[in-house]
């Protein structure tokens, strides 16, 4: 936004000059970008916000400085060269939807001579970077400059009916605007019409057919307030951004038309202009001010400061509020209409600060309470994890903690959630219980950027009510993999996931923390596909759960490929004691293998199998793996084939044939007492 130095005088008696004013701007927030002497004026671009609309105006601004520099706002009376005839005998104005234009006022000016503005009036125009057009134009955008209200005018002869309605625009009508410029309207557009079409499309621009000429005499001044969110869709389907769009889609004020359009009409009886008796104003539905209380004793509360009540009434007073004391140092402040960003007593807080100066309130180090942080090593053991799954080919997600309750319905947690009080969003209106519906949202995100695959993890709290209505949170661990490993090469195709690729990286992951005594039991859960899940137990404690997600659920998120997820409980797994790994020299002598095929009984499940195998005490034995699993026609239907390879070495010297068969013979001989195994 330009801001004149010149133009603000009107509004106000400076005392400072031009580099005190940027100054001061900048202190009270209104960033002064850049600063550019123009003849004998001083102009500034300041930034504005959107929640400020009152700042895209001189006397906005002016009202600031004012109030910042201790010094009174003037009072601009506007006189009228009246005619005896009211304004209704010559226009008659209707809305049709107030929702869309709560206000609209109207004054005509008669004897109007349309030319070339006054030096003055045109060194305020170009001050805002336009070019001068005609007394008339010329007097629309200065009103609309300093008092931060748009206005139009039009021709009066070229309304039909001498009648405005304010209605949406009906299938098939177009416009051609000022610029020439032919638009097709469609029946969501707010438009101002004549009893036979629009005239112009509201609070974006006028229509060509209706425009100020040099032949025109009577003018018909529009000074309305347009519903903000109209505005801005209306806008953006057109493609077009005016100054008046661009104030009506921030929020105008209402209260402002009056006004803007008894300075328009005034001006315009410098040129020859006599103004109809009265403001035609419809105003359907007008509205209470806002009253927000303020109390001294927060004020110093929230600023850390103690701060004279004098002052607050002052500052308070001086941008527009009226104050009323209810007792002592509380106050009542009723909001101008032009402030829509004050809303509650804190708005009225930052008021004071901004003009008490943010540089004298004193910078202190607030107490903050300890936490129970990680210990160094519960730290090493979730970096050590992290390093196990990156090595797998997994990336680490970072998720917000909010979550929407319609998917968290879907898990089933078995938590209850805690609900957060002020919400950003429905959908993100409680604390998650689970990490698994962030990790599939992450997959949905690239897959729909075309990843091939997605290999992710999240280690994160989840929150949730306890006991006696204690909040909790838990560290955990989620898991998923979906969709190709690797991409195509000349030495193979795509490969695709697969329900070990995650098991496996579980089982590394217990296996480098220090973690023996793992094991896996099937699983019926209520998101994983029967029989493809397993819960994962830890000295015989569930510590968490993988599997294949069941299809609905997946299908839910639009994912159509195969998701494995695991989520684990590492609150109670690091609290765990874990071995110390221990290293010995790399062996200087040969080792040896044996393979051993068995049948078990058919209920016998892998994992105990493993386990069993684990508990073997056998002299010289270094390792084994299970490699073969086997279950089909050439069996009895009642048993199991397993297939193992058995690792032997000596540490000081090369193992004799004889040992080995030895320990091959305990080996069956233990296996035959704990699982009752059968050789094939």
């Amino acid at each position: 936004m330009r801001i004149s130095y010149n133009w603000l005088r009107e509004f106000v008696d400076l005392n400072v000059g031009p580099q005190v004013l940027a100054d001061g701007l900048n202190q009270i927030g209104l960033m002064v970008e850049s600063v550019e002497k123009k003849d004998d004026d001083t102009i500034y671009e300041i930034e504005t916000y959107a929640n400020r609309p009152d700042t895209l105006g001189h006397l906005g601004v002016a009202r600031e400085v004012a109030t910042l520099f201790g010094l009174p706002l003037k009072t601009i009376k506007w006189p009228l060269a009246e005619l005896s005839q009211p304004t209704s005998d010559f226009i008659d104005i209707q809305i049709l939807d107030p929702q869309l234009c709560p206000r609209y006022c109207g004054m005509v000016v008669k004897g109007v001579k349309v030319g070339p503005s006054p030096e003055w009036l045109r060194k305020r125009i170009e001050a805002m970077g336009l070019r001068p057009i005609n007394n008339v134009v010329d007097i629309s955008n200065y009103v609309c400059f300093s008092l931060g209200q748009p206005i139009h005018t039009f021709d009066l002869k070229k309304i039909g009916g001498s009648r405005i309605i304010v209605r949406k625009a009906r299938k098939g009508e177009a416009i051609r605007t000022l610029e020439g410029n032919l638009l097709e309207l469609d029946p969501e557009m707010l438009v101002i019409a004549d009893e036979s079409r629009p005239v112009a499309i509201a609070g974006v621009i006028g229509g060509e057919e209706s425009g100020i000429t040099e032949t025109t005499t009577e003018v018909f001044i529009e000074s309305a307030n347009f519903n903000p969110v109209s505005i801005r869709i209306t806008a953006k389907k057109l493609g077009l951004s005016t100054d008046a769009s661009y104030r009506f889609e921030r929020g105008a004020d209402p209260n402002a038309a009056p006004a803007a359009a008894t300075m328009a009409a005034s001006l315009l009886c410098n040129f020859g202009g006599r103004v109809s008796r009265g403001l035609l104003d419809v105003f359907p539905a007008t509205k209470k001010p806002r009253t927000i209380q303020l109390r001294l004793n927060r004020i110093a509360e929230l600023l850390g400061v103690e701060i004279e009540p004098e002052f607050v009434v002052s500052i308070l007073s001086g941008l527009g509020l009226k104050l009323k004391e209810q007792k002592k140092n509380v106050w009542t402040a009723e909001i101008p209409s032009f402030r829509v960003d004050l809303e509650r007593e804190a708005d009225l807080i930052e008021e004071v600060a901004r003009f008490y100066g943010y540089d004298k309130i004193p910078s202190e180090v607030t107490p903050v309470k300890s936490f129970d942080l990680p210990s160094d090593k519960k730290r090493e053991k979730i970096w050590l994890l992290k390093e196990v799954l990156f090595h797998h080919g997994f990336d680490e997600v970072i998720n917000f903690s909010f979550a929407d309750p319609e998917k968290e319905q879907i898990w089933q947690s078995g938590y209850k959630p805690i609900r957060l009080q002020n919400p950003i969003s429905s959908k993100a209106s409680i604390l998650r219980t689970n990490l698994l519906p962030g990790l599939l949202e992450n997959a949905v995100w690239n897959f729909n950027r075309e990843a091939e695959g997605v290999h992710i993890f999240e280690v994160g709290n989840i929150y949730f009510w306890g006991e006696e209505g204690v909040h909790c949170e838990k560290l955990t661990l989620g898991i998923l993999t979906t969709g190709y490993r690797t991409g195509q090469s000349w030495q193979q195709g795509k490969k695709e996931t697969d329900f070990f690729v995650l098991k496996g990286a579980v089982e590394d992951i217990f296996y480098y923390l220090g973690y023996d005594a793992v094991s896996f039991e099937p699983l019926e859960d209520s998101f994983f596909e029967p029989e493809q899940a397993l819960k994962i137990l830890l000295k015989n404690e569930i510590v968490g759960k993988l599997g294949l997600l069941k299809k609905e659920i997946a299908r839910s998120y639009d994912l159509e490929r195969p998701v494995f997820c695991a989520q684990l409980d590492l609150a109670e797994i690091l609290q765990r004691p874990a071995r110390t790994f221990s290293f010995k020299p790399i062996p200087k002598f040969p080792g040896t293998s044996r393979d051993l095929s068995f049948l078990v009984e058919a209920n016998i499940s892998y994992q105990q199998v493993y386990h069993q195998l684990q508990k073997l005490t056998i002299p010289y034995l270094e390792g084994f793996q299970i490699y073969d699993r086997f279950q089909g026609k050439t069996l009895p239907p009642d048993k199991t084939s397993f297939s193992v390879r058995f690792f032997f070495r000596h540490q000081t010297r090369t193992l004799q044939t004889e040992e080995v068969d030895r320990a091959m013979l305990d080996i069956i001989s233990q296996l035959k007492t704990s699982l009752k195994i059968q050789l094939r």
